[in-house]
């Protein structure tokens, strides 16, 4: 909108305005318009209602009648712009038009949302504070999340470890107070169904673990280990050796042998085996990974993807991605793994029914904005982002593997559950407070493995959906427990 202008008529138009009024009949006043304005008179109008001549370079006003001798709106014309200014004054007209379209078009949306959540609101029937369900069954070897048992309210299902849970993981008191889903039980998991017992060992089943029994020539968990022995003979100077032997005064002999050699019957000093005599049981390991026996000593050895820490026992992961010892493609991400690496490229889901999802980070996809009329676009993932863990063999349960929850809380109540992957019986959710979830993991692993799964974070307003994020959680299961 431009400013007011004021406009100063001269005054020799001044005077041509006083003899035209003279010529009229006595008694005759000069007809003033509609606004009250008479030529000669200092006028402010907008310059939209002003009629400018091209090329004109002063300012004049007077007055246009018609045929019947009545006057008519004031003709002024006035310095006109040039073309650059004249296109800016249109463009600033465009982009306030258009911000305030989209002002409009926001105020809108927000407005049908709240009319949306306040018809529902009224449209449920209303609750009493005294209406619950009657408790549920907590299952044998598990435990019920949450205390609440006032309709609307949510409880959570999970198993102990060497559990599986079979029904509803969660259910939800309704209006005619019963719950929803099926009562949930745990199941005991056959954790030798999936041969964890490696070079022909055997796999026995226990309440919540397995043991493997290994063959001659093989230790470790599950049998993965090599144990070294040597045989020793007379012949083999460096594990059998000469004593170092000193005369009495009584003519008596005594022997002894250097560390880590034993004094036999026979006179020799042997080698101990510190690999065989200790490794072999876990109370007395004195290696993590595998022991080889030297002459009069051992030494601890570890496996590829590995380097022997400086206390020469234990074994230290290498980080393959941080040293740049990988061999990921370009467009790969380099995932660091105990005892190795994995490669991985996140890809966002393709196209369909009128939902498109875009790229705005490495591990995180957001959608596009969805179609006025799109109803299954409005309902999917506004964003979907990726989470790479890496693990451990057969750790302790259970054990809190990822958390969930968001820094803005629009809605009055968050909920969380498992919807997908592979690996979902050894997963569990729970809510650890109002706006978190936790990602259980309620079953020892024996790897190598890989497990996947999709985890789904709703926000509700009044029990309207609000908007929900998924996380795709890829755990990388070592085949070591260290």
């Amino acid at each position: 909108m431009q400013p007011l202008h004021s406009i100063q008529v001269p005054e020799q138009d001044q005077e041509m305005g006083a003899e035209a009024g003279a010529d009229m009949e006595p008694g005759s006043d000069p007809s003033p318009d509609r606004k009250g304005h008479c030529p000669g008179q200092d006028i402010k109008t907008h310059s939209k209602d002003a009629a400018c001549l091209e090329g004109s370079s002063q300012a004049v006003a007077g007055w246009q009648g018609n045929a019947a001798g009545d006057w008519g709106v004031p003709v002024i014309s006035q310095e006109c712009l040039n073309r650059q200014q004249a296109l800016s004054v249109v463009r600033q007209m465009q982009k306030l038009l258009v911000a305030q379209e989209a002002a409009h078009l926001q105020g809108t949306r927000g407005l049908r949302q709240q009319l949306s959540i306040l018809q529902s609101h009224l449209q449920r029937p209303a609750t009493k504070r005294n209406e619950i369900c009657p408790q549920p069954a907590v299952p044998l070897n598990g435990r019920m999340l949450g205390r609440s048992l006032r309709v609307g309210h949510e409880v959570h299902f999970v198993c102990d470890a060497g559990f599986r849970l079979v029904g509803s993981e969660t259910r939800a008191c309704r209006h005619n107070r019963t719950w929803s889903g099926t009562q949930p039980f745990c199941r005991s998991i056959d954790d030798c169904s999936s041969n964890p017992c490696a070079n022909s060992g055997t796999c026995v089943d226990g309440n919540q673990s397995y043991t493997c029994l290994c063959p001659p020539g093989w230790s470790g968990p599950s049998c993965q280990s090599p144990i070294y022995s040597y045989w020793v003979t007379l012949s083999n100077t460096s594990f059998s050796r000469q004593p170092r032997c000193a005369e009495g005064r009584s003519g008596s002999r005594r022997c002894s042998c250097d560390t880590g050699f034993q004094l036999q019957p026979g006179g020799l000093c042997q080698d101990v085996d510190e690999c065989q005599l200790y490794q072999s049981s876990p109370q007395t390991q004195i290696c993590l990974h595998d022991c080889l026996n030297l002459p009069g000593s051992y030494r601890c050895l570890c496996p590829p993807g590995y380097l022997l820490h400086a206390d020469r026992n234990a074994c230290e992961d290498v980080n393959e991605c941080a040293g740049k010892q990988h061999n990921c493609s370009q467009g790969d991400l380099c995932i660091n793994t105990f005892g190795g690496h994995r490669c991985v490229r996140p890809k966002c889901p393709p196209p369909r029914h009128n939902t498109s999802y875009v790229k705005t980070s490495a591990f995180q996809c957001e959608r596009n904005p969805c179609p006025m009329d799109s109803r299954a676009c409005q309902l999917a993932a506004s964003s979907i982002s990726f989470h790479y863990l890496p693990l451990q063999a057969n750790r302790t349960v259970p054990r809190v593997l990822f958390k969930m929850s968001t820094t803005r809380s629009l809605g009055d109540s968050l909920r969380f559950a498992i919807t997908g992957g592979r690996g979902q019986g050894v997963f569990a959710v729970r809510r650890s407070d109002r706006h978190t979830g936790e990602l259980l993991l309620t079953s020892s692993v024996a790897g190598p493995a890989t497990l996947e799964v999709e985890l789904e974070m709703s926000e509700f307003s009044h029990k309207v959906l609000l908007g929900k994020h998924i996380f795709k959680v890829t755990a990388f299961v070592s085949p070591y427990v260290f």
